[in-house]
Order: C-alpha cells, then sequence, then structure tokens
C-alpha cells in the first residue's frame, strides 16, 4: 500500500500476547478494552483530521486490535506493506511500554529508512530515557496536543529542513539528546476537531475497516467520544492526567478549550453518522459553570437526539443536572467515587462526601438519566481490607435503593488500580507522603513488569494497609461479593453469574499456581481474554442495542461528495 505520508499505530499492552503466558488480570474489567488495551488514544482521530486538511494523508492500524482479531495477523508483514516515511507509535499510558518498543523495533526493520514518533504522556515524562537507550526511536513529540507540532514535523522531514524548529520536539543530534521547549501548549483548541468521518474515509480508501475501530467489541457495543479541553484541574492522587501532572510534565497549567459550539456540533455530527451513544470525555464544568452551561444551550440548539453520557468528577448541583435534562432527548452519567467512605475518598483528592454523592445520584435518577456507573477502586490510600469489604456493602445498599434491571438503571463497579500508579502523578513522585510504597519506577522496570506471569507481579506500588498479595487478594474478594449481590438485585441473571463466579474462581487459582511456577500458559491466556471479566460481566459497561446502527445514506452522501 502506497501513499501514506504518516503511519498511526497503535500497539498490544504486550506485543506477543499471542505466545506469551500471561495471567492479565481484572485490568480492564470495567473499560470496554481487553486486557491488551486495543483502544487507540483519541488523539490518533484528531492528529489524523488536522493533517488531512493540510493535504498529508494519515492512516490508522490498529495493531492490537487486529492481533486479537485474528491469530494469522502479521505485523512484520502489514508493516512491510505500508510505504510511510513516518510511523507515529502511542505511548499514552505506560500499560504500553513493552508493546509499544517492540512495534517501533519491528516498523524499524520493516523499513529501516522510515522514521518512528513516539507521543503521548508516558513518551512525554520518559522521552529523554526513549531516545537514549533504543535506537528504534527517532523522535519523541511531548505533550498533550501535537497536531501542530507533528505537522511541522513532516514538513521539516519532507524539505531535509532543521528540526529545532519544531516545538516540543526531542530528538537525536549525531549522539546528541535534544529536547526543543515545550512551548505548543495550545489554550484554544478549536483548531482541533474530532471528525469521525475521516476515520470512514480512510478506512475505506486503505481498505482496512479492522484496523481503524478503536476497540475489538465496538461493532456489537459502540460508543462515539466528544472533547471539549484537554487538561485538568483537579489533583487526583494516582492520576498521571492531574493537574499537577499536566503543569509538571506537559507544561499546560491551565485548560486548552474548545468552543462550546463545536462541540456540541461535533456530537450532533458523530451521532448522525453512527446511532450509538456519545460519552462527553471529561466534566464540562471543570471549564466553569458558564462554560458548561453554553455546552448544554449549543446541544439543545443543535436538535440532535443523540444519548450523551457525562462525567461527573464531582457531585453536580440539582439545577446543572435539570439543565442537563433539558438539554438532552437521553443522557447517562458516570461517576467514580473511588471509595465509600469519605476519608478514604478524600485522599485520592476527591473532596465530596457520600452524603452529597448520594444526593446527586437521586437527582440524576429523578431527573430521566438512563444509565447511571458508580465506579469504585482497590488498592487506594488509607484503604484497608475491612473498608474494601464496606465498598462492597455500600455497593448493596446503593442497589437496593435505585432499583434497576439488567442493562438498566444505576450498576456499580469495583477494580483494582492496576497495573500501574502513573508516572508524574503525586502517588509516583511521593509515595512515602501518600501512603505507597514504590516497587519500581524506571521506564525499563515497567517494561519489564508486563511480561511478569500474573497482574501481581506487575503492579508497581504497595500500599502502608495493603501488600500486592493483600490488594489482589481483596480484589478478587470485592469482586465475588459484588457479583452475588448484583444476582441477588437483579443487576444479571443467574446463568451471568455464575460464569463470573467461574471466572473469578479460576483467576484466584491461576495466579496462585502461575505465582508458583506450576501453571501452563494456555489456562491462563484462555482466562484473560475472555468476555466474561473476572468481577464483573463485561455487558454491565453496555448500552443496550443491537451493534452499531451506521448511516448508510450519510455515509454514501461522504464519500460521493465528501461532506
Amino acid at each position: 500500500m502506497t501513499g501514506t505520508d504518516l503511519l498511526l499505530l497503535h500497539p498490544p499492552s504486550v506485543h506477543d500476547f499471542r505466545k506469551t503466558a500471561v495471567m492479565w488480570g481484572p485490568v480492564s474489567d470495567v473499560i470496554p478494552s481487553t486486557p491488551v488495551f486495543e483502544m487507540y488514544p483519541i488523539g490518533f482521530l484528531t492528529i489524523a483530521e488536522y493533517l488531512g486538511r493540510r493535504g498529508h494523508r494519515v492512516r490508522i492500524l490498529n495493531a492490537a486490535l487486529r492481533m486479537l482479531r485474528s491469530r494469522r495477523f502479521d505485523v512484520r508483514r502489514a508493516l512491510a506493506s505500508v510505504d510511510a516515511p513516518v510511523v507515529g507509535i502511542d505511548l499514552h499510558w505506560l500499560v504500553h511500554a513493552q508493546g509499544a518498543l517492540e512495534l517501533a523495533r519491528i516498523a524499524k526493520e520493516a523499513n529501516p529508512r522510515a522514521k518512528v514518533v513516539l507521543g503521548g504522556y508516558s513518551a512525554t515524562y520518559y522521552h529523554e530515557v526513549l531516545l537514549r537507550d533504543h535506537p528504534e526511536v527517532d523522535f519523541v513529540l511531548r505533550g498533550d496536543s501535537t497536531e501542530v507540532p507533528f505537522h511541522r514535523l513532516l514538513g521539516a522531514l519532507e524539505a531535509g529542513g532543521p528540526l529545532d524548529r519544531v516545538e516540543n520536539l526531542s530528538w537525536r543530534d549525531g549522539r546528541a539528546l535534544r529536547a526543543n521547549p515545550l512551548t505548543h501548549v495550545p489554550e484554544n483548541l478549536d483548531h482541533v476537531s474530532l471528525d469521525y468521518r475521516v476515520i470512514v474515509k480512510n478506512a475505506l480508501r486503505y481498505r482496512d475497516i479492522d484496523g481503524h475501530l478503536p476497540y475489538l467489541d465496538w461493532r456489537e457495543h459502540p460508543i462515539m467520544m466528544a472533547l471539549p479541553f484537554r487538561g485538568c484541574v483537579h489533583s487526583c492522587l494516582a492520576c498521571g492526567g492531574s493537574a499537577g501532572t499536566c503543569s509538571a510534565v506537559l507544561g499546560r497549567s491551565g485548560l486548552g478549550l474548545r468552543s462550546p459550539a463545536k462541540v456540541a456540533q461535533e456530537i450532533a455530527d458523530a451521532h448522525e453518522l453512527v446511532r450509538a451513544p456519545v460519552f462527553l470525555v471529561h466534566d464540562p464544568r471543570m471549564a466553569g459553570p458558564g462554560y458548561a452551561e453554553a455546552l448544554l444551550r449549543e446541544m439543545k440548539a443543535t436538535g440532535t437526539d443523540a444519548e450523551v453520557v457525562f462525567e461527573y468528577f464531582s457531585p453536580p448541583p440539582d439545577g446543572y443536572i435539570r439543565a442537563i435534562a433539558r438539554a438532552t432527548e437521553r443522557f447517562d452519567v458516570q461517576i467514580s467515587p473511588e471509595s465509600h467512605d469519605d476519608a478514604v475518598r478524600r485522599a485520592q483528592g476527591r473532596p465530596y462526601t457520600t452524603r452529597a454523592l448520594e444526593r446527586c445520584l437521586s437527582a440524576s435518577v429523578g431527573a430521566g438519566c438512563g444509565k447511571l456507573d458508580v465506579f469504585f477502586m482497590i488498592g487506594l490510600s488509607g484503604q484497608t481490607r475491612e473498608s474494601v469489604d464496606g465498598t462492597v456493602r455500600y455497593c448493596g445498599r446503593l442497589m437496593e435503593r435505585y432499583p434497576g434491571g439488567i442493562g438498566t438503571g444505576l450498576s456499580t463497579f469495583i477494580s483494582p488500580l492496576a497495573p500501574f500508579i502513573d508516572p508524574g502523578s503525586a502517588a509516583f513522585e511521593e509515595p512515602r507522603r501518600h501512603g505507597y510504597r514504590l516497587l519500581f519506577s524506571t521506564f525499563e522496570e515497567h517494561r519489564r513488569a508486563l511480561l511478569s506471569p500474573t497482574w501481581k507481579g506487575a503492579l508497581n506500588y504497595e500500599t502502608e494497609w495493603m501488600d500486592r498479595d493483600g490488594i489482589v487478594g481483596a480484589t478478587y474478594a470485592a469482586g465475588a461479593g459484588l457479583n452475588r449481590l448484583k444476582l441477588e438485585h437483579g443487576r444479571v441473571d443467574e446463568v451471568t453469574a455464575r460464569e463470573v463466579e467461574r471466572h473469578n474462581a479460576v483467576a484466584r487459582e491461576l495466579v496462585a499456581r502461575l505465582e508458583a511456577g506450576a501453571a501452563g500458559p494456555e489456562g491462563a491466556g484462555a482466562l484473560s481474554l475472555s468476555e466474561g471479566g473476572e468481577l464483573c460481566w463485561k455487558g454491565e459497561l453496555y448500552w443496550p442495542g443491537k451493534g452499531a446502527k451506521l448511516n448508510y445514506k450519510r455515509i454514501m452522501r461522504l464519500l460521493l461528495l465528501g461532506k
């Protein structure tokens, strides 16, 4: 395949997962991806759109998904068939440390003349190490907004011009490492567009639909996304995207905003293309009440009937919830209180009470919220095994208070803080201060940890209250307890509950056997990539429906008229 200026390549967490014996564990039970973490970052879409408007042909190849879909898919052969002078690989979260570097090496072997560019939060944090220790990496584009720097880098490479003028670029100048200033941190992001029409066009142009899909189950359980801004104003303890991390690592001291009208129109356009829920990434209130109110007004003005999923980073006032209901035909909510315990929650950087949480849940249900997902975590500062057990009991009380059926109403989830505490977060930079013990911190240590036989061995931390054994034990006990409560309250049927229970029990046994070196690889792999989940039924995450409903009339108009 020729005619590609930039290949955006998404790696699996561990490159050779189809052969490697790894007990992945419940690290992805509460996200759409499998444990291979095949969902590529939203930045792939914005980069492809921005560069496409400027005449560059950009192809996305979700190698992780293609490898999941078929054991016969050969990454090396696929890369050799793409004559792209530049290959961009995301290293956003550190869970891709092993897979990203392996794909970089294979890309270089397949096409030695290609330049390999890494980008993302983790690549930014470890940019010097990546260039110093890994010759397969030519460049690192730092920061959270690389559309413009990528355009300038492609121009410099095409013209043979100087690289020292490319903002945010880290590179090798002979044997010396160079890091251009991190100066492209735009406050206005209206030059960035999340246009799904680009994905449709490119998937057909390159005759590769699977390579452009965001995650394995997208066809059956699709969801679209909209992005109001980049950055964060909150200081969550273990998050690599928190306000402190954005400032110290990414050079962003405030939010980079997109106009409410642009975001609202993108929600309408995405829903017109694919009849699926649209997830509004981030809580719009982070940009202030005026921004959030303007966004809701613009959403209503579009006249879209899109089902919009809102994040609450903290319990909103009742008036905001009522405004959401007025602005949308249908809305859903996700909130992550982390713990039922106010003190534990406060230690994570979420200083609101359980009483405030319940008030906003009641207000959301009363306003007509369709799907209401509440997420809790294990491995938190100040959290004991008894506290985890208390969270499970609290989930039962929530289910009793807010009745619902299978796939509807309130759903509660619990998962471990795994596999890593994010580099750059407060817990990573000052672990003792926050009650954590880091077990490894370098890039190479994390890369090797991903090859551990079990997810316990990949955890890069313990706490003063639970060691790794305690975190693993508490996780499986919590999953089993919550599964029983969901059956009792009609959130799952008996067949599903039994399947989750079986997976939970087998997973516990496999962790113990693999740690002792006694389990075979096939049992671990078969369980870890199955759909059942070890803590919950994956179907609870999805919205009721019968798969992707494509607007074929709209797609044909797009292909014939380009709009």
